[in-house]
């Protein structure tokens, strides 16, 4: 018994390891020079810490557009993820409390489409943004990141299991409509779900890479994404190294301040969700 609780604890440090690493890696690297980067120990401290004078650089680098990328990124984010957790939201409430011909069908194609990579789908979706005149712009990015088939998933189960029936039939025999009773009782219940559905799709919208590529020609309208790996094809002209560890380091802090936060709602509405249902 002691020999297995001992052999568990040894596997999960290799993996909280083999995950913790590679940010350890980027952390002491943003505090190197040009210099200390390709000498000595790349898993150490340099001999001095540059990480202010590398920050000041990548803000002020390229006339100041790093701080032009993040607000792309949190608008393109936030505006998406909050877009497309109302969108589920609704979606799945309905799947979940509204019979009607052809839902379960529905539901399977929606299942069908968390299978599919997005990669696959942006040909299709810069064709259509094409037709409609919004190419490099900043709907032909927002508009593609309001769906999430996981969501209205996600959204569906935890509608059927946390929204009781006699709740809902409470609620009308008082006089409320559907919309009152899906924004004032129905979101209050499925807050966990939402809050799980806004962080994946805030993670994913940030991290995304691909779409953003074939959408924007305009430097103005890049993500983080973008405007990092722009830096990192410059590599070749020009020693760009430190600026490109930094600007990947600070890009990795809103995400991480999105999941503190974010976390301290989602238990505090699992545990409400619990006591209402």
């Amino acid at each position: 018994m002691r020999i297995t609780r001992l052999s568990t604890t040894v596997l999960l440090f290799a993996i909280t390891g083999y995950f913790l690493l590679p940010v350890w890696w980027l952390i002491v690297s943003a505090t190197k020079s040009k210099g200390d980067l390709f000498g000595g120990n790349g898993f150490w401290f340099g001999s001095d810490l540059h990480l202010a004078d590398n920050v000041r650089s990548v803000f002020t680098h390229s006339d100041g557009a790093f701080p032009r990328w993040i607000l792309n990124s949190l608008l393109y984010s936030a505006g998406g993820a909050a877009a497309a957790t109302l969108i589920a939201a609704m979606a799945g409430y309905a799947l979940a409390k509204y019979p009607f011909r052809g839902r379960e069908g529905l539901f399977a194609v929606i299942i069908g489409a968390v299978l599919i990579p997005p990669p696959l789908l942006a040909l299709p979706l810069y064709l259509l943004a094409s037709s409609t005149g919004i190419v490099n712009t900043y709907w032909s990015v927002l508009i593609p990141s309001v769906v999430t088939p996981f969501g209205v998933y996600l959204a569906r189960v935890y509608a059927a299991s946390s929204v009781p029936d006699e709740l809902i039939d409470a609620a009308r025999m008082d006089g409320a409509g559907d919309l009152r009773i899906f924004f004032t009782v129905a979101l209050r219940l499925m807050s966990p779900a939402l809050v799980t559905i806004f962080l994946f799709q805030f993670v994913g919208i940030w991290n995304n890479f691909f779409l953003p590529l074939m959408m924007l020609a305009d430097d103005k309208l890049w993500p983080l994404t973008l405007g990092l790996y722009f830096w990192n094809s410059q590599l070749r002209d020009q020693p760009w190294y430190d600026l490109v560890v930094t600007g990947s380091l600070i890009s990795v802090v809103p995400l991480v301040i999105a999941f503190i936060v974010l976390q301290r709602h989602w238990r505090s509405g699992l545990a409400a969700g619990s006591l209402k249902a």
